[in-house]
């Protein structure tokens, strides 16, 4: 058996399977190396699964990551992870999952939309040219976390509509200093940018918030896909925002000439049969 893991900063998919076949899964708190040392790593693995998982008689693990990017945070979680579960383990972006997912063994522009944003050319076996994502604060457009960032800029500088961010800040007892305080004090600000984004899903049919989503996209498109040569390729997409804002997605794909084949939440099912045909490492 395989535990195939994918974690972005929100949640964490445990997938343990027999080379096609599900034998269970589970899903837990987001993990990132970036926001999160070693102990804090092991300590949201073995309070987030459900005990059987550690039971498993597992040849090996493929976890995927945000914040996997770098050798330095790739050893972090590995060791967290083999002193878990004592299995040999292989630690790897989470942009590679979302390649190997979306394409498995072909060649594509591999893009991810969710609480952040990333893309790549990947030639069906590895990642070949990588626009740099540049994190929540100097990047990820077209993510949640581009979107909360904007929304809320626009809310302390009294651009947003009046009634739009009258009831953000009513609906979740806010004011502007304890948004301060959630961005630059405490702990995961991209998550309460990802709140701050959710909040615009509800107010999709006002003008100024159909508009926010658009260019957000809009951005992601300008600042990356069009940084390779993405004519050449299919481009496909992977993610919670990309996959609640399908429409819009084709849309601006449009103004560039583009057509999505693929537009998925997860690449979990095309991990699955990624490493169907993958012998196990060695010990």
């Amino acid at each position: 058996m395989k535990l195939i893991v994918k974690s972005g900063s929100s949640k964490t998919e445990w997938t343990i399977v027999e080379g096609r076949h599900l034998i269970d899964s589970a899903i837990s708190e987001g993990i990132n190396p970036f926001f999160q040392n070693r102990r804090d790593i092991s300590r949201s693995i073995r309070l987030g699964l459900p005990a059987g998982f550690f039971k498993k008689k597992l040849e090996q693990i493929y976890f995927y990551g945000a914040g996997c990017s770098s050798e330095e945070k790739k050893n972090v979680l590995q060791a967290s992870l083999i002193a878990q579960f004592h299995t040999p383990t292989e630690v790897e972006s989470d942009l590679l999952a979302a390649a190997r997912g979306l394409f498995i063994d072909r060649s594509g522009i591999a893009c991810i939309l969710g609480t952040g944003s990333n893309s790549c050319l990947y030639d069906g076996e590895k990642i070949v040219t990588n626009v740099k994502a540049a994190g929540y604060i100097l990047g990820d457009e077209g993510s949640f976390a581009a979107l909360g960032k904007s929304f809320l800029s626009d809310v302390l500088k009294e651009i947003a509509p009046g009634e739009i961010a009258d009831r953000f800040y009513r609906e979740n007892r806010l004011d502007s200093h304890i948004i301060m305080e959630n961005i630059y004090d405490l702990p995961f600000p991209h998550r309460f940018l990802m709140k701050a984004a959710d909040f615009l899903d509800g107010h999709i049919t006002n003008d100024y918030v159909h508009t926010l989503i658009t260019q957000n996209i809009r951005n992601f498109f300008i600042r990356n896909v069009c940084r390779y040569e993405y004519k050449k390729y299919p481009i496909r997409f992977v993610g919670k925002m990309a996959v609640r804002y399908a429409d819009i997605l084709k849309n601006v794909a449009r103004e560039f000439d583009i057509t999505i084949d693929r537009i998925q939440e997860s690449p979990m099912k095309g991990l699955i049969e990624y490493h169907a045909g993958k012998t196990v490492l060695p010990l």
